[in-house]
């Protein structure tokens, strides 16, 4: 049986997070009890990015409000800047849409304002992703200030439920649901590898590398290097490459500068704002294996048994599958590393190994909680306390 509508506020700040949070907005649509608000700010706002709100528009989700954030540049003054100015932005969205709960994914620097933004409001937030490490990022101190922000926890493995455990958080609060991005793998119906080959104009024949390189934020001084040594790398191996735009971090643009001399010099590669949903997780059934250091290599890529080389220190401490070889961000060394997973047997001996991060039937569990949580005052005022079992 329902109850009274509650109306639930989704923050949407970019493709990173867009593709994991569809199958809990599609789970929260068909709910007799929950009334969605779409929040959409950051990078989908941003043509430098692909403006990727008309991809969420085209998917036909009702946008409540846009919340412009970003400034120009890519300098620790200017994310600093883009920050704050989130918070003043989802405050005043906060004050027009009087949201009963807020559903925050990850550890990007726009959530972190939305989640400084809920506080005044005394906004409750679930927090999607939380527990997780990614040590050589500033990401990692976001994605656990946002846990103690938070006020409901959804862990996409046991090991990070019980970290958001030993942070002090109660026990009720904490549940172990596995991670929503896997739920579309189960729907989304994949380009075959034809028809991706004509979308990209790839030759057929492979190997086909799929590349994504960010910015080691803690190490954002050594952006140009680290890009470098990656393309050095590259342009040894024989293959077609499919290079994804990084996401706007510290130095981005350096990366943003390199991938598009080096895709002007060579006709193997293709260079890509923004590849949209299906055609991303096509690639990721086709490709051969995936460079970089996105997590999507660590979370999306075991379900399809796919190979990839992690580049240098940005998910180190994250949970991953046997698919994934872990090289430092020198050109040999991630040569080396293509190589490896590129030999025959290699992805022969991935198939069939279980996703750590869960069974693809995440979003029902969130939206179960959504609907029946107490709005009260237990929920608001938060209390902390020792390790303690998720449920």
């Amino acid at each position: 049986m329902s109850g009274p509508t509650r109306v639930v506020g989704v923050v949407s700040v970019g493709r990173s997070d867009y593709g994991h949070l569809t199958p809990v907005l599609e789970a929260m649509r068909v709910a007799p009890d929950i009334e969605l608000r779409l929040f959409v700010a950051g990078m989908h706002l941003s043509d430098d990015f692909g403006r990727t709100v008309e991809a969420i528009e085209a998917d036909g989700w009702p946008i409540a409000e846009r919340i412009a954030m970003h400034e120009p540049g890519d300098t620790p003054e200017a994310v600093a800047a883009s920050t704050g100015r989130g918070v003043a932005g989802f405050a005043r969205a906060y004050a027009r849409q009087r949201p009963d709960l807020l559903v925050l994914l990850g550890d990007r620097f726009e959530m972190l304002a939305a989640a400084v933004a809920a506080l005044p409001f005394a906004l409750p937030v679930a927090h999607i992703h939380g527990g997780e490490a990614s040590e050589g990022a500033m990401d990692n101190q976001i994605r656990h200030a946002i846990t103690k922000l938070a006020h409901l926890h959804f862990a996409s493995a046991p090991e990070h439920a019980r970290r958001i455990a030993a942070m002090g958080e109660e026990a009720w609060r904490i549940h172990m649901v596995g991670a929503p991005g896997l739920d579309r793998l189960r729907t989304v119906e994949l380009l075959s590898r034809d028809e991706v080959a004509g979308a990209l104009g790839l030759p057929s024949p492979g190997p086909w590398l799929l590349v994504t390189f960010h910015p080691v934020t803690l190490e954002y001084g050594d952006t140009a290097a680290h890009v470098d040594e990656l393309l050095a790398a590259l342009d040894k191996v024989d293959a077609t490459l499919v290079v994804t735009y990084p996401n706007a971090d510290t130095a981005g643009r350096t990366i943003i500068q390199r991938l598009e001399e080096f895709a002007r010099h060579s006709l193997r590669v293709r260079l890509a704002r923004s590849l949209g949903d299906r055609l991303y997780l096509s690639l990721l059934r086709h490709a051969d294996a995936m460079v970089g250091n996105s997590s999507s290599g660590l979370i999306e890529a075991p379900s399809f048994a796919l190979p990839v080389v992690n580049v240098g220190g940005r998910q180190r401490g994250r949970l991953r599958g046997a698919n994934v070889v872990d090289v430092g961000p020198e050109r040999d060394e991630i040569l080396r590393g293509i190589q490896t997973v590129l030999a025959p047997g290699f992805r022969r001996r991935l198939e069939g190994l279980p996703n750590p991060y869960g069974d693809g039937h995440a979003a029902a569990r969130i939206v179960k909680v959504l609907r029946e949580v107490a709005l009260d005052a237990r929920l608001i005022q938060k209390r902390e306390q020792g390790d303690g079992p998720a449920r």
